[in-house]
């Protein structure tokens, strides 16, 4: 146990996530490692460095000098560059390889969790690059949506699925919610007055309204809209994927159910993706 309570629920969400990654990853064949996953250019064997290569440097651990391949064209710009690294500095890696080292880097960071003494305000380097900072208890939720996130990720790549309710799928929850008032405010460029109402069904059920005020601000609760402006209505694994950038919403539009104004439904679902 953390000597800080508020930060338990965060830790036990990514404990949770992490070895459930593990249980998953540990059984595969050295072919499965190689199968495609809903990241773009990424392997389960890629997510799983990710997730590995996240951790150490949570750890303190320098980042691999490496120099990335010209031809991946899922590289794109300065922040997938940075990412990148650690994934292709492990694509020579065996299963073997890998789930010894997901294990040790498991044991290694959960004894540094349990040993953290630092305020949930205290200020902790961001790894996933630019120098930012985030606070203590920011940055312990961030990793439990990230692995949670990979975690799917990997189940839908060897068809497993699960888990769609557990503790990190709560925060990652409240996190993508948070995003939502500026996709239909700014980046959908919904009208002052609007109202877009999200009615999600499936292992995590609500129903959330955002609405967009005079000075175009958007606003989010969970109190029903009579007669929103639109409304979508769609299941939780649906509502990750789009907000995860891992589909685009024509591919899933069987999945989803739009009501009033058309246009606009759209215009929202096209920008949905909140994770880079």
């Amino acid at each position: 146990m953390t000597v800080h309570p508020s930060l338990q629920p965060a830790i036990d969400a990514w404990t949770q996530s992490i070895e459930a990654v593990h249980e998953l990853v540990t059984p595969l064949a050295e072919s499965d490692w190689n199968r495609a996953t809903e990241c773009p250019g990424w392997s389960v064997r890629d997510v799983v460095s990710h997730i590995i290569g996240v951790e150490c440097e949570m750890l303190g651990e320098p980042r691999p000098i490496h120099t990335l391949p010209r031809d991946l064209r899922h590289v794109t710009d300065e922040f997938s560059r940075y990412i990148e690294v650690q994934v292709d500095v492990r694509r020579c890696h065996t299963a073997p390889e890998m789930t010894s080292e997901l294990d040790y880097t498991i044991i290694r960071r959960s004894r540094q969790l349990r040993n953290d003494q630092r305020s949930p305000q205290a200020s902790v380097r961001w790894p996933l690059g630019g120098g930012s900072e985030r606070t203590l208890e920011r940055t312990l939720a961030m990793r439990a949506f990230d692995v949670w996130a990979h975690e799917q990720d990997l189940r839908r790549a060897l068809g497993v699925p699960g888990n769609l309710d557990s503790p990190a799928a709560v925060i990652a929850r409240d996190m993508l919610l948070a995003a939502l008032p500026q996709v239909v405010a700014q980046d959908a460029g919904a009208r002052p007055g609007t109202t877009v109402a999200f009615d999600v069904h499936g292992p995590l059920e609500f129903l959330r309204t955002v609405r967009v005020g005079p000075q175009g601000r958007g606003t989010i609760d969970g109190s029903v809209s009579l007669g929103p402006t639109a409304t979508l209505i769609l299941d939780w694994e649906t509502y990750v994927r789009l907000a995860c950038g891992r589909v685009r919403a024509e591919s899933v539009a069987d999945r989803v159910k739009t009501e009033g104004d058309q246009e606009l439904a759209w215009s929202v679902l096209r920008e949905f993706a909140v994770t880079p």
